[in-house]
């Protein structure tokens, strides 16, 4: 098992980003956000390339952006939310880091992203069954992963430490 990296994985609002930075900054690694990586190496926002190019194309930057990524050691790794559906990024990132899978309720990942004027998905009439529903379709790709934690009832702080528990019991 690959601990030089750590792979964060999970549904949008599950704490990727705010995990991610913290855990970084508290064992000395780098923290890469595989979407801002995109979105530096492209020069324009995801939606845009989601919308001139379709999803395919971004997938396909997606997956050669974690390629590239993963051959450099000592960081945090925040995947965008979709980045488990392609089987190659899931054992890339398996294959080069430690994966830690956030999970939250739908319920809860509504709350957190009901203001964010960036998620088309809450844009709609049901976010919270829009919400409900990909995670179900994603289910089965979270759980390929080193470990899972929760992260309804716990503080970021509780979060990290429970990371960082798990990584050394490995």
């Amino acid at each position: 098992m690959n601990k030089k990296n750590i792979s964060l994985i999970g549904f949008m609002g599950t704490g990727k980003t705010t995990i991610g930075k913290i855990l970084a900054e508290r064992i000395g690694y780098k923290f890469i956000d595989v979407d801002e990586y995109i979105v530096k190496t492209e020069g324009k926002p995801i939606n845009e390339i989601f919308e001139k190019y379709g999803e395919d194309y971004f997938r396909d930057l997606e997956t050669k952006a974690i390629k590239k990524i993963l051959k450099e050691e000592n960081q945090v790794i925040s995947t965008g939310g979709g980045a488990v559906l392609r089987e190659d990024n899931r054992k890339a990132l398996l294959a080069g880091s430690f994966v830690v899978a956030l999970k939250a309720s739908p319920r809860n990942i509504y709350f957190r992203l009901k203001d964010c004027d960036d998620r088309p998905l809450l844009k709609g009439a049901h976010p919270e069954r829009t919400i409900s529903r990909l995670l179900h379709k994603r289910f089965r790709y979270y759980n390929q992963n080193h470990i899972s934690v929760a992260t309804d009832k716990l503080s970021v702080e509780e979060i990290i430490e429970a990371i960082i528990d798990e990584i050394n019991k490995k």
